[in-house]
């Protein structure tokens, strides 16, 4: 198993997973990842993670991540997942986030290491993803969990994921209010 794997399964970073296991001749994972703990509240419960990385999906090889895409609710909680991760980003890995409080776009980096963080409104990372690499959700739907993320993995390699150029600090100035919409009883 990747040593990213085994890092989060090791440390029960894994919440809700929906599938782990080869991509290829890779390793993903989808589901979200803790990024901070919910408190301990006896030996047996927990509450649920303070912040984590929501729609997660993710392919890497033996030692590093080579494609993450996932939801951050803040872009304050980026660089809290970075530390957390760090030791498994490389910089030729391709990484996109979708941020809930983001009012722009870039691609940024960060100690060595290139993201692209696009806003969140309302869709999905799935969806999104899917849109900026220009696969077809009905040609998707036809595989499974394993061919799924391979597939967009490959379209992925030769896709521009990447935005206009823009340093950490001229993403954190693009923070603003959380544009999404809250779905569920009124």
């Amino acid at each position: 198993m990747s040593k990213v794997l085994d890092f989060i399964k090791e440390n029960e970073l894994a919440w809700q997973p929906s599938y782990t296991g080869a991509v290829g001749s890779l390793e993903g994972y989808r589901g979200a990842l803790i990024v901070e703990e919910g408190k301990q509240l006896s030996p047996d419960r927990k509450l649920p993670p303070k912040i984590q990385a929501k729609q997660v999906i993710l392919v890497c090889d033996d030692d590093k991540m080579k494609f993450l895409t996932c939801e951050l609710d803040s872009f304050n909680d980026f660089a809290v997942m970075f530390a957390k991760y760090k030791e498994y980003f490389s910089a030729d890995g391709i990484y996109v986030l979708y941020v809930t409080d983001l009012e722009g776009e870039g691609t940024f980096e960060y100690e060595g290491v290139t993201f692209t963080a696009y806003p969140l409104d309302e869709s999905s990372v799935w969806n999104e993803i899917l849109e900026l690499v220009d696969l077809e959700k009905g040609d998707m739907k036809k595989l499974d969990a394993e061919e799924k993320i391979e597939t967009l993995y490959d379209e992925v390699l030769s896709a521009d994921v990447t935005d206009a150029s823009k340093s950490y600090d001229d993403m954190c100035a693009l923070i603003g209010e959380s544009s999404k919409q809250l779905m569920g009883a009124v």
